[in-house]
């Protein structure tokens, strides 16, 4: 792997530089941190293109300008002029749609680029841009197979989307030293959260401060979870490192933060019952996940619809959760690296061997028992990854 071909193919489709960009990567919040850009600086006044992954409905979902998906036919044409420009280079699926999505880019009218990296940074194809700020939002173990057994080689490769005298946002409360001793070998103007900028809770509302300002009366951020303001604070560090390029008033940091949305985090349906969705599909994301559930406490029972890859840290997820799900309705994914409902099983006695568990061939048939068991006070929570809320996701009448 590496960035010699993606490289190749951007010099051939001439895709210059032509706005400000922002690069995004982590282990987690990455999304939540995207999204909430995106929207700020679209209350603010500005076109935004945004480029994440992965999809949960529709590939659209991933190239969006101006807050709207790319339509098929935009989609099609940065897809026929990438394989004209590529000629005999090969590129992976996810460098070949980097590359269409910022083509897509170049042919609209936009202010600013928001790109998420897809997986670590140094070498990932998002990299091949040259950002005007970066955000590191936090460190974990995820992806290991590729970026390393432990955090501090996970940091370094996330570190790679730093660049000399550019601003650099690190959001992990506990950064290793590789991340700090590359930002300090290549010069990056890097921000520590808890150092250079932080954030206070302070009943209704929080605190944003840096070392030159102080932002009071901030609401909550629209996404769940108190984890959320640690990417709610890289944002703003983030849009005050850019105020010279675009500026944004406070009020409309209020306004992005009030109306900010993103499927999937944390995203409840009232069907009969409450239904909550969840891609958490790492330790990580477990707790933030376990976090929100002791939050929001309901009368009933909480059913676990769960379902995740099989080179995921499956045995880290269910300790973290095993205390929060009352029953477990296991389901295998219908892709190669999926775990069956066995294997799950296998994991879930393993941790508590009284646990009640129901398998099931698919992650819609587990749903739908899971829907014919729950009673009216109980809850019914799908997650393990994107694959899984997606399945039911395409299941409820309000995201179809």
């Amino acid at each position: 792997m590496g960035l010699d071909r993606v490289n190749s193919v951007k010099q051939r489709l001439n895709l210059t530089k032509k706005f400000p960009i922002i690069i995004v990567g982590g282990t987690n919040g990455k999304g939540s941190t995207c999204a909430m850009l995106e929207r700020v600086y679209s209350a603010a006044g500005y076109r935004v293109a945004c480029y994440t992954s992965p999809h949960l409905l529709a590939y659209n979902e991933r190239v969006r300008v101006a807050e709207k998906n790319a339509s098929d036919q935009d989609l099609c044409s940065a897809f026929a002029a990438v394989e004209a420009a590529r000629q005999d280079t090969e590129l992976t699926y996810f460098e070949f749609a980097t590359l269409a999505a910022y083509w897509h880019f170049t042919q609209s009218t936009i202010d600013i680029a928001v790109l998420e990296v897809g997986l670590g940074g140094r070498l990932d194809a998002v990299n091949v841009f040259d950002p005007d700020c970066t955000i590191v939002t936090s460190i974990d173990l995820d992806h290991m197979d590729f970026l390393g057994n432990n955090r501090e080689s996970i940091a370094y490769e996330k570190a790679g989307i730093f660049r000399k005298g550019i601003t650099a946002i690190c959001g992990e409360p506990n950064p290793p030293h590789t991340l700090i001793e590359h930002a300090e070998k290549i010069q990056a103007d890097l921000k520590l959260i808890n150092q250079d900028f932080s954030f206070q809770s302070k009943g209704q509302s929080w605190i944003y401060s840096d070392l030159l300002e102080e932002v009071t009366d901030l609401p909550f951020p629209a996404l769940a979870g108190d984890f959320q303001l640690y990417n709610a604070a890289c944002v703003i560090a983030a849009v005050h490192a850019m105020q010279d390029q675009l500026f944004v008033p406070i009020d409309h940091i209020i306004e992005g933060l009030k109306t900010v949305g993103l499927a999937g985090r944390f995203q409840k349906f009232n069907q009969q019952r409450t239904v909550i969705l969840d891609v958490a599909h790492n330790p990580h994301a477990a707790a933030g996940l376990a976090l929100n559930l002791s939050q929001n406490a309901c009368k009933g029972r909480t059913l676990g619809v769960f379902a995740m890859l099989a080179d995921k840290d499956v045995s880290g997820v269910v300790e973290i959760l095993n205390s929060k799900i009352d029953v477990w309705y296991l389901a295998g994914i219908n892709q190669k690296r999926g775990a069956t409902a066995q294997q799950l099983q296998a994991i879930v006695q393993e941790q508590s061997s009284s646990a009640e568990v129901h398998n099931f061939v698919d992650t819609t048939a587990a749903y739908r028992q899971a829907c014919i068991d729950a009673t009216e006070n109980d809850r019914i929570v799908v997650f393990g990854s994107f694959f899984t809320v997606a399945d039911v996701m395409r299941m409820l009448p309000s995201a179809s």
